[in-house]
């Protein structure tokens, strides 16, 4: 059900060798085209997304407070309604569970009239993919790398955190930590079993890595635990780094059969002070992060 209306003879040769994700959809948002790069982008086929509706939330789109964009009036609905081109950052809902940064562009689709008839939805992935590959090579040659989730492991990121905190000295540019544990993880395993376990642990760290900045660091810890470091930060702008990780986690999920396999994550951070050592950083952040426990879990506390 491809929609081949107006097609130029290379039209879908072109559609196909894209780098970015296209979509068509009519005027009721049911997708009528998808490209190669939309599938790869997003894990799912074609004939798992042709035919469907923006209103089934199949990708989920949300944005960086967590609010759902595709049950109401998505970027897509707005361009539909007054015309206009639009941009914005999405994270959508990748077939393995985890999220995945995108900018999407939207147009008009219109028909020889000049009728709008649709929309066209383009998506850029901007988790550097290409970059995460190299250093997973990288760090797999130098075991450093966590053998389940593709991540750095606590080796790799001791060393980062030693490396940034030299640099600070010599700079004066601050960093920060934040600590990640998986709330009630161990409910997981004896509900369903370690390999659902495995597979949450993967959708939380991808969508931990996908969402950082090509200078942060996010490591896997340690059992339910993961790890971060992020340089040049304030207090405040790593408060809103982890209430952001914390919300994508929270709207992600793990597939097994008909159920949805959910988590959420207690986060503890802090900026390290120039007096003190790496180790000492960590510990503050690990204290902050039970805290957080404490208080109630699914919730973020930094000093």
């Amino acid at each position: 059900m491809e929609d081949r209306t107006h097609d130029p003879h290379n039209f879908g040769e072109i559609l196909e060798s894209m780098e970015e994700g296209v979509y068509f959809t009519d005027r009721s948002r049911v997708i009528t085209r998808w490209n190669k790069a939309a599938e790869r982008i997003t894990g799912y086929a074609s004939e798992e997304v042709l035919g469907t509706s923006c209103k089934d939330n199949l990708l989920v789109h949300v944005d960086e407070t967590g609010n759902s964009l595709c049950l109401g009036k998505c970027p897509l609905a707005y361009t539909m309604e007054n015309e206009h081109p639009r941009e914005a950052k999405v994270y959508l809902h990748h077939k393995e569970g985890h999220r995945v940064p995108v900018m999407v562009r939207v147009l008009p689709r219109r028909n020889s009239r000049g009728d709008v008839v649709g929309g066209i939805e383009l998506f850029t992935d901007l988790s550097a993919r290409e970059s995460l590959e190299f250093q997973v090579e990288q760090l797999r040659q130098l075991a450093m790398l966590d053998p389940l989730t593709g991540l750095p492991n606590r080796r790799y990121l001791e060393s980062r955190m030693e490396g940034m905190h030299r640099e600070s000295l010599a700079s004066g540019i601050p960093w920060g930590v934040l600590f990640f544990d998986i709330d009630r993880f161990k409910r997981v395993n004896d509900t369903y079993g370690h390999d659902v376990g495995d597979k949450v642990l993967s959708m939380v760290g991808k969508t931990l890595s996908l969402s950082t900045g090509h200078f942060d660091t996010i490591a896997r810890w340690g059992g339910e635990e993961f790890a971060g470091i992020f340089p040049n930060v304030t207090l405040e702008s790593l408060r809103e780094t982890a209430e952001r990780f914390r919300l994508l986690i929270a709207h992600s999920w793990t597939d097994l059969e008909a159920v949805h396999i959910s988590v959420t994550v207690s986060i503890g951070g802090t900026v390290a002070a120039s007096n003190e050592t790496p180790q000492e950083t960590v510990r503050r952040a690990d204290k902050l992060m039970y805290r957080s426990k404490e208080e109630g879990r699914n919730r973020s506390t930094l000093e």
